[in-house]
């Protein structure tokens, strides 16, 4: 027994929801790249070296500076969420495995910081006065907090992608199911013959 092909308004309607879902994602995924972008750009630790003729010389570290994978991120995020327009059932893994890649990044490296941000104060430290010893407390603004909060939305817009993602491929109510027949379509040569032979187009 064939199996009967969708009927076009449910498989026009999929079609819809599925072409809605894939734009929003990519709506989704470009706002988390641009909030990546900014995520570097505030002060994330303040703190001071000193040297014989300047004396005390404060230093502010942006996050840029405290951790280079932040920028990175957020570009490959802006090419993911570019790929979402264009990728197929295969491809659509390979972003998904790439956001939720980047989520985990920015976790990790606005972590890091927080945990131990002498390391990175004594290396920017270093290169503003050439000695790598501190003359004032380190402060750690909002700024690493709030990636790390960051990098959480992108974990949980790469677990939404992975079960929206679904819909992306979902078959359009043109192409009809394997094995089946469409009524009033000859299925032999001499059927088509004959229907050419009426004017009719048996394509």
């Amino acid at each position: 027994m064939s199996t009967p092909a969708p009927a076009p308004g449910t498989a026009a309607a999929g079609t819809t929801a599925g072409t809605s879902t894939r734009r929003r994602a990519v709506v989704v995924v470009l706002g988390l790249a641009l909030a990546t972008l900014a995520a570097g750009v505030p002060r994330w630790l303040h703190t001071a070296g000193s040297t014989a003729l300047d004396g005390l010389v404060p230093v502010d570290i942006t996050g840029t500076q405290a951790a280079p994978a932040v920028p990175a991120a957020a570009l490959v995020l802006l090419a993911a969420g570019a790929a979402i327009g264009l990728v197929g059932r295969i491809g659509r893994w390979v972003v998904v495995a790439v956001v939720l890649g980047i989520g985990a990044l920015l976790v990790g490296s606005a972590l890091a910081v927080i945990a131990n941000p002498a390391t990175v104060a004594g290396t920017m430290v270093a290169d503003a006065t050439g000695v790598a010893t501190l003359a004032a407390p380190i402060t750690l603004t909002a700024a690493p907090y709030a990636t790390a909060a960051l990098g959480v939305a992108v974990l949980l817009a790469g677990g939404w992608l992975a079960v929206t993602s679904r819909t992306w491929t979902r078959s359009s109510g043109r192409h009809e199911v394997a094995g089946t027949v469409p009524s009033g379509v000859p299925d032999d040569d001499q059927s088509a013959w004959d229907a050419l032979s009426r004017g009719d187009d048996p394509s």
